[in-house]
């Protein structure tokens, strides 16, 4: 019997959506064959039996949220091929609720060891009393003292103790009792307050944080609605859409006359196809921008606003948009600036179609450091693209139309393609993505130019 669980899918993929299941109790099956369909929230894929067999056990259903590791099914093994049954994964430890490590400290039994806290902290009572003039004794209240220069602070043995458990320095805590005399309370509020405001600082990094929105209205008193619950990637899309909001955009347009280039696509286009690729635009965008960032490293980076560094990348990888049946996907095309235009349509049309087909995997949807996304396709005139984090800038193209254009004395119909450049205003001015657009207009005017310009 071998059981089939969910392997590690990539680096910060922790859970998967099942969306679909290809297979039934008393099923007989092939290694390799297509057990259950997967979505997380970087791909869709379809996870593959590892053994030959029957199906003797499903555990999971459609729509299921499983984790790494989790049990899948259970397989009665029938062929020659065997593979060990990987070894169950370590379910994370649940770490204690303060409260509980609080009651106990309290309550530890172990009063030895309570003797011999009192018996040190009142030598170093006793070594602090005897330098002051007020020779008061305190009621029952002892100190730890960090350092030599550092002022003690008041506090029993078993208050103390729970800092220490919690991981705390009793000396950043403040006392509430007489005196200043810090109590099990105020350490335990302490930590309840660190943990309070690092689950707020996560949240907020991780894009999850939400302003005080009003709730919705109960829109049923109106008429008829429907509610269907978001699916991974529209979810994760609106998460993702809500962190990258809060970079100050600014977005730049203009027009490119991409007439003679056109006519050059159209002249190579069968070249591309006997490649096995779609000379469309969009891989000579890609393959423009890539050298635009050379030019402008400043694009091709991403900003810490915690260590207050620019990341400048050495590597060039191009994401672009592809909108499929699931949400909006952004694959990138790696180290497009060592690639020629022909090998980046084929490489675009294998990815697209993967991308739309659910073959996709989560690799190849990391590690952009600019994104295109092209809309021409579908119509509009300009919009104002959303960054894609952590990126710094995103080029949108709209779709080219026929525009008379005054040239030499006499209008002419030129094909103009619209452009809206959004970038980061915290790393990026607004003259330097006015340099870069008319950069971009300049080359996809004059093709001829990146082989002075670009590197």
């Amino acid at each position: 019997m071998s059981d089939i669980t969910l392997p590690e899918l990539g680096e910060g993929i922790d859970e998967a959506t099942i969306i679909n299941i290809f297979v039934s109790p008393g099923d007989k099956i092939k290694k390799e064959q297509s057990v259950i369909e997967i979505e997380t929230d970087k791909a869709a894929l379809e996870l593959p039996s590892p053994v030959d067999g029957m199906i003797s056990e499903m555990l999971v259903s459609n729509g299921d949220v499983i984790k790494i590791g989790d049990l899948i099914a259970k397989v009665e093994e029938g062929g020659s091929t065997t593979k060990e049954k990987p070894a169950p994964k370590e379910k994370k430890k649940e770490r204690p609720k303060i409260e509980e490590i609080a009651e106990e400290v309290v309550e530890e039994k172990d009063e030895e060891s309570v003797k011999v806290d009192e018996h040190k902290e009142e030598e170093i009572l006793q070594k602090e009393m005897s330098g002051r003039d007020d020779k008061t004794e305190p009621d029952n209240v002892v100190s730890i003292v960090k350092d030599e220069n550092k002022v003690s602070a008041p506090a029993s043995p078993s208050t103390r103790k729970l800092a220490r458990e919690l991981g705390i320095d009793i000396n950043s805590i403040p006392g509430t009792d007489p005196g200043g005399r810090i109590s099990s309370e105020d350490v335990i509020n302490y930590a309840k307050n660190l943990i309070a405001n690092l689950e707020t600082t996560a949240d907020t990094h991780r894009g999850t944080y939400q302003p005080n929105i009003p709730a919705l209205p109960d829109f049923s008193k109106w008429g008829e609605i429907e509610k269907i619950k978001m699916g991974t990637v529209r979810r994760l899309t609106a998460e993702n859409l809500t962190m990258a909001w809060t970079i100050p955009h600014v977005t730049n347009h203009d027009r490119a006359d991409i007439t003679e280039l056109d006519q050059l696509r159209k002249m190579n286009k069968q070249k591309a196809k006997d490649a096995g690729g779609n000379l469309t635009i969009t891989p000579i965008l890609i393959k423009i921008v890539s050298s635009a960032l050379k030019v402008f490293p400043e694009f091709n980076a991403s900003i810490d606003m915690e260590s207050n560094e620019i990341i400048y990348k050495k590597f060039v990888n191009i994401g672009f948009a592809v909108d499929t049946e699931r949400g909006l996907y952004v694959p990138n095309i790696q180290n497009a600036d060592k690639k020629n235009i022909i090998d980046i349509a084929v490489e675009l049309s294998d990815i697209s179609e993967r991308t739309r087909n659910k073959k996709i995997t989560p690799d190849e949807l990391k590690g952009s450091t600019f994104t295109v996304s092209n809309l021409g396709g579908i119509g509009g005139t300009y919009f104002s693209p959303i960054i894609y984090y952590p990126d710094v800038a995103i080029l949108g193209v709209s779709k080219s139309s026929f525009e008379p254009v005054y040239i030499d004395g006499k209008f002419e119909p030129r094909l103009m393609m619209p452009l809206s450049l959004s970038y980061d205003h915290r790393i990026i001015d607004g003259a330097a993505a006015a340099r870069f657009l008319t950069w971009l207009v300049k080359a996809l005017e004059e093709p001829f130019q990146i082989l002075f310009e670009g590197k």
